[in-house]
């Protein structure tokens, strides 16, 4: 009876296991092969000098800037303000859960649907700059100027803010009520009690939900598409811009080479985050 419920479970589970080696397994593993060989049918092995030329593109060398710059800017700027959020929300108070809804409605959101809300507030012809026309300001070129790299932190941030409050919400709730009443019978103050007790036993929730901020950082590549197309101005030109410009002109060992780059980033950081957890951020209640 065992065996059978086994050989059923398999059976139930291997069109999951088919179709993620025949869209995923395969299509990565051939991406490598092609990273390191020129040609499409016939592969001619050639080493690292794809990567090098990847290297030396200039088109390259401003998206990793852009997309790393990004990264340093828009994931600081998001953790600080999920974490004053997250800490305000948990507090009860009147009208708690519509502030909680307000900022969870942008995840429900369909991206093209937010961008252009963006597009018509920030267009050159659009609301922010005719406000700014009326009290006598000078218009702002937002979309094709250094002014787009601003614009689509702020977007990154607006759309996935929501989804971390919800996480930093589920680690402040999983934090025992007892440790809370033992600082106030020691005489803690409030700034204390969240220094010592609810910082310490929230950084593994704020870790993980940094990782999640990363990984969504590099998806951010949706909204400065629909912004301004293939060929944006230079300040959010990011990596995907450059896999996506060489699949269309076919060169796909320029695309492998920056998408297995990508993907040794990602792991990179997501072993980071397993490592660091087991080490530093694993608390016995």
């Amino acid at each position: 009876m065992a065996k059978r419920n086994k050989l059923i479970g398999f059976a139930l589970f291997s069109p999951f296991l088919i179709g993620f080696v025949v869209f995923y397994v395969a299509p990565f593993l051939l991406s490598v092969v092609y990273s390191f060989t020129k040609g499409v049918v016939e592969f001619t092995f050639v080493g690292f000098d794809n990567y090098t030329e990847v290297f030396e593109s200039p088109a390259f060398q401003i998206a990793a800037t852009n997309t790393f710059k990004f990264l340093l800017i828009g994931v600081p700027l998001i953790m600080v303000l999920s974490i004053l959020l997250a800490l305000v929300l948990h507090r009860a108070f009147r009208g708690v859960s519509w502030y909680r809804s307000i900022f969870l409605l942008p995840l429900v959101i369909p991206v093209a649907s937010a961008v252009m809300a963006f597009q018509v507030f920030f267009a050159y012809s659009g609301v922010v700059n005719t406000w700014l026309q009326q009290i006598g300001l000078v218009p702002v070129n937002w979309l094709d100027s250094d002014m787009a790299f601003s614009l689509l932190v702020g977007l990154y941030i607006w759309k996935n803010v929501g989804y971390n409050i919800i996480l930093l919400l589920a680690g402040l709730n999983g934090i025992p009520d007892e440790l809370y009443e033992v600082s106030r019978l020691e005489g803690a103050t409030r700034f204390q009690t969240l220094r010592y007790v609810t910082l310490p036993l929230l950084m593994p929730t704020m870790f993980f939900v940094v990782i999640i901020s990363i990984i969504n950082s590099f998806k951010s590549f949706r909204e400065a598409f629909l912004l301004s197309g293939t060929l944006p101005h230079t300040s959010i030109y990011l990596l995907q811009h450059f896999m996506n410009n060489n699949f269309e002109n076919l060169n796909y060992q320029r695309l492998s080479v920056a998408a297995f780059l990508t993907f040794l980033v990602i792991i990179s950081l997501v072993c980071l985050y397993f490592f660091a957890r087991k080490k530093f951020f694993e608390y016995e209640m």
